[in-house]
């Protein structure tokens, strides 16, 4: 019998199946998680609770696909989803650990939330030998800037 499934239990199978040992199975996982960010019918607090264990997986030791594959969920979510600061900020701490590619995701997802607070650690990349990484790192810049100076902002 098949009937509607939450997307919220979509994503609670997807994180059992994460602890498979087939890395195929386990990255198939994070793109059932991905596109159940993608729609936005998620509550908040579930989006949040997802991305903070995409989060964990793409600091984690696991191959490149694995972590690849987690980032770009958590780019997926700030989409639909205004992340907070403190939900990608263990990102930030790690940030010197991402390989080039890896790291225009991290890059993108800490541009997106909208908190001063990932300005410096950005800003950090501007001069990166890699074009990708300073190209990414001048978006996230402009839009973290943007943000902070949009229209309305400290007004009553």
């Amino acid at each position: 019998m098949s009937g509607y499934r939450s997307p919220a239990a979509w994503i609670e199978s997807a994180w059992q199946e994460l602890d498979a040992p087939d890395a195929g199975r386990r990255d198939g996982c994070l793109e059932v998680v991905n596109d159940v960010l993608e729609t936005g019918l998620l509550t908040q607090d579930d989006a949040e609770r997802a991305v903070e264990r995409l989060v964990a997986v793409a600091l984690s030791g696991e191959g490149y696909a694995l972590r690849e594959s987690a980032l770009h969920a958590i780019c997926t979510a700030t989409a639909p989803y205004e992340l907070p600061y403190r939900v990608v900020e263990p990102l930030a701490a790690g940030v010197d650990g991402f390989e080039p590619v890896l790291l225009e995701y991290v890059l993108a997802a800490l541009g997106s939330t909208c908190d001063r607070a990932a300005l410096p650690v950005v800003e950090r990349f501007l001069h990166h030998p890699h074009p990708g990484v300073r190209r990414e790192a001048a978006d996230a810049v402009n839009e973290l800037r943007r943000l902070r100076e949009s229209p309305g902002e400290g007004t009553d």
